[in-house]
C-alpha cells in the first residue's frame, strides 16, 4: 500500500498538481542525508518538492526532458529560466568547438585563438573530453625566448603577413600558419591562466612539471623583453590599442601588427593579468613541493601591484593607458577611460574589498549617467570621432559586451554588490529570452547585434555561464577535481527559495550536486561531491542573522562575517562525500 501511494503521489506531481509537501520531506529527507542518531532537535528544515520536474504546485518549473540537468546547471520550484539560461550559453559555447588540422595533429579548440579559447574555458571545462590540445600545441611551440604564439589561421587569411619572420611559422601543406600578433601583451599570462584551469581539472601533478618551466619561462619573457616591459616604471607595455584588442589607431595597423615604430603605454589589463599569472604560478610551485619558488613568484606579484596601483589607479578604476617613453596621450580622457579589463580586474586578485566595490559602483554610476542601454563597455567614453576604422560607439571602441557584463557580476557578487550581481544577470535573462541568442557585441544605443563576425559569442557567454556557477551558486574548486571547494552560495539575493544546483568536470567524473531551500526559521544546504574540504561562506538575508548552525545535524561553531553590508555565515569543515548546513535564523 505504502509504494502504492508514493506511486500515486509521483503521478500526479508529473501532472503538475505536485507532491504533497509531507511525502516530499519524507522522501528527499531520506534522499538527501539520513537522519543521524547525535541530530540536533533544531534539525527543522525539510526540502520540500524533488527535482527534477516539470511542475511545481501546478506552475511550469522545469523543461522538457530536462536540457537543464547539464554542467553547470540549475533546477527550481518557481521556473525555468536560469536554467534555460544557462542551457542557451552552454548551446553558444558548444557551437564554437573548432577542429584543427596541423602538422600532422587534430588539435580541438574554442576557437583558434589562445586568447578566446582560454576565456572560453571558464564554460567548456565543464564538459570537453580533450581540454589540452590546443593549449599543449602553443606550449609546445614556444620560441627560445619565451614569447608564444597565439593563433592559428588558413594562409589565405592576412594575419601572418602582419608580423615578421620571428613571430609566424607556417605549414604549406596544410594551408595553416601559427602567428602572434606581436603587438599583443596579453599571450603569456593567458597561457598560464590555460594550464592552471587545465590542472584544476585533472589533478596532473607529471603533466604540470612537464610545462611549468615553459609558463615561468613566458612571464619572465613578458617582464623583461625591452618590447614587453618598461623597466621605468616596472610596467607591462604595449603599443597604443584599445584595451586588449589587436589594432591601434593609425589606419596602417589593419596590416601592420608590429611593434617597431609605435607609442607605447601601459595598459592596465595586461598588468592585471600578469599579477594573477604570478600568483597561479606561486600555487601551482606550492602543489609540486616548489616553495622557495613559490615564494618568489608571490613576491614579484607584490612589486607588480605596487607599480600597478602607483601609476594606473585613479582611486576609483584603472586608468586606460599610460603613455611611457614620452608619448603623448591620444587625448585628454584617459584618467576618466573606463575599460573591459576594469571588469577583469575585480576578479584578478589584485584589488581590496573596497577597491572592487569602488569599480562596481563606477559601473552603477554610469548606468545612470549613460546615453547605452546598459554599462557594460569595451570602453567608455569612446574615442571620438573613430578609432582606426570604428567610429565611437562602435565594436571595441565602445559597444557594449556580455564578457564584461560576465566579469562584473562575478566580481559583484564577490564583493558585497550580490543584488547587483543578480540584477545583471536578470537583464540577460531578458535579454536572451527576446534575442532567442547571445552576441558578441551589441549595439550601445539600440542593444541590437553588432556583426556575428566580429568575434565569438561563446566569449562573453563562458564569463556569464562563469558568473552564476562561481558567483551565484558560489561553488569555486580550491584544489584539483573539487577536492576541496571554496563554498560561497549567494541565493538568498534572488526570487528563488528551492534550487538544485549542479557543476563539476565531465572528463574526470568530478560532480558537486548542491540543493538549497530558505524557509522561515533558516536555510539548508545540502553538498554532495568528492570534497575532502569545505571552506564555507554563506550569505545571509537581509535583515537575518544566525542564531545556529548545524553541520550534519550537529551543532558546529561560526563566525559571521560582513563584506561591505551582507552579512555571512564562515565556518571550515571537512567532508566525506556530503555535507548538509543549516543555518537557523
Amino acid at each position: 500500500m505504502q509504494r502504492t501511494n508514493i506511486i500515486n503521489a509521483l503521478l500526479v506531481a508529473a501532472l503538475g498538481v505536485g507532491v504533497c509537501r509531507e511525502a516530499a520531506a519524507q522522501m528527499y529527507g531520506r534522499r538527501y542525508g539520513a537522519t543521524p542518531t547525535n541530530m540536533n532537535t533544531e534539525h527543522i528544515i525539510e526540502f520540500e518538492h524533488p527535482l527534477p520536474r516539470m511542475f511545481c504546485d501546478g506552475k511550469p518549473c522545469g523543461l522538457y526532458n530536462n536540457p537543464e540537468l547539464s554542467l553547470p546547471g540549475v533546477l527550481t520550484t518557481t521556473d525555468s529560466r536560469l536554467g534555460a539560461f544557462l542551457q542557451r550559453l552552454r548551446e553558444t559555447i558548444m557551437a564554437n568547438r573548432r577542429l584543427l588540422f596541423v602538422d600532422g595533429k587534430v588539435i580541438v579548440c574554442n576557437h583558434n585563438w589562445i586568447r578566446d579559447h582560454v576565456q572560453q574555458m571558464k564554460g567548456w571545462m565543464h564538459w570537453e573530453y580533450d581540454p589540452l590540445s590546443f593549449l599543449q600545441f602553443i606550449i609546445d611551440t614556444q620560441r627560445g625566448d619565451g614569447q608564444f604564439f597565439e593563433l592559428v589561421k588558413q594562409m589565405d587569411d592576412q594575419h601572418w603577413k602582419m608580423v615578421d619572420e620571428d613571430c609566424r611559422r607556417l605549414f604549406p601543406e596544410d594551408n595553416m600558419a601559427l602567428v602572434r600578433l606581436e603587438l599583443e601583451a596579453d599571450v603569456e599570462y593567458l597561457v598560464v591562466e590555460g594550464a592552471w584551469q587545465y590542472y584544476r581539472l585533472t589533478g596532473d601533478d607529471k603533466w604540470l612539471a612537464s610545462v611549468l618551466p615553459s609558463l615561468e619561462k613566458g612571464i619572465r619573457y613578458q617582464t623583461s623583453d625591452p618590447k614587453r616591459w618598461s623597466a621605468e616604471y616596472g610596467l607591462c607595455i604595449r603599443p597604443y590599442t584599445i584595451d586588449t584588442w589587436d589594432f591601434t589607431n593609425d589606419p596602417a595597423s589593419g596590416g601592420d601588427r608590429r611593434i617597431a615604430g609605435k607609442p607605447m603605454c601601459a595598459m592596465h589589463g595586461d598588468n592585471t593579468g600578469v599579477y594573477q599569472a604570478m600568483n597561479q604560478l606561486a600555487w601551482m610551485n606550492e602543489r609540486l613541493g616548489n616553495g622557495a619558488a613559490a615564494d618568489a613568484w608571490r613576491e614579484r606579484a607584490a612589486t607588480l601591484r605596487e607599480s600597478v596601483m602607483k601609476h594606473l589607479w585613479n582611486g576609483r578604476f584603472f586608468i586606460h593607458q599610460l603613455p611611457v617613453d614620452g608619448n603623448p596621450p591620444l587625448d585628454g580622457n584617459e584618467a576618466e577611460r573606463l575599460s573591459l579589463s576594469d571588469a577583469y580586474a575585480l576578479n584578478r586578485g589584485i584589488l581590496t574589498g573596497d577597491e572592487c566595490r569602488a569599480v562596481i559602483d563606477e559601473y552603477r554610476r554610469r548606468r545612470e549617467t549613460t546615453d547605452a542601454f546598459a554599462e557594460w563597455f569595451t570602453i567608455d567614453p569612446p574615442y571620438e570621432p573613430s578609432f582606426m576604422n570604428c567610429k565611437a560607439g562602435e565594436y571595441v571602441n565602445g559597444a557594449i559586451s556580455p564578457f564584461t557584463a560576465g566579469e562584473l557580476a562575478k566580481g559583484a557578487f564577490a564583493n558585497g554588490r550580490e543584488a547587483y550581481g543578480w540584477d545583471i544577470v536578470s537583464r540577460w535573462i531578458d535579454k536572451i529570452e527576446r534575442d532567442k541568442a547571445i552576441y558578441f557585441l551589441y549595439n550601445r544605443k539600440t542593444g541590437g547585434s553588432i556583426s556575428e563576425s566580429a568575434g565569438p559569442s561563446a566569449w562573453g557567454a563562458a564569463a556569464l555561464m562563469s558568473a552564476v556557477d562561481e558567483g551565484l551558486a558560489g561553488v569555486v574548486d580550491a584544489g584539483t577535481g573539487y577536492d576541496a571547494i571554496d563554498f560561497s552560495p549567494r541565493w538568498p539575493v534572488t526570487h528563488y527559495r528551492e534550487i538544485r544546483h549542479v557543476t563539476g568536470y565531465e572528463l574526470t567524473k568530478k560532480y558537486v550536486d548542491v540543493r538549497w531551500i530558505m524557509t522561515d526559521k533558516g536555510m539548508r544546504y545540502n553538498v554532495r561531491g568528492p570534497a575532502k574540504k569545505i571552506n564555507a561562506h554563506i550569505l545571509l538575508p537581509t535583515g537575518r542573522e544566525c542564531r545556529k548552525l548545524l553541520v550534519n545535524g550537529a551543532d558546529a561553531p561560526f563566525a559571521e562575517t560582513t563584506v561591505d553590508q551582507s552579512r555571512y555565515v564562515d565556518c571550515s569543515v571537512a567532508a566525506d562525500g556530503e555535507v548538509d548546513f543549516e543555518v537557523l535564523f
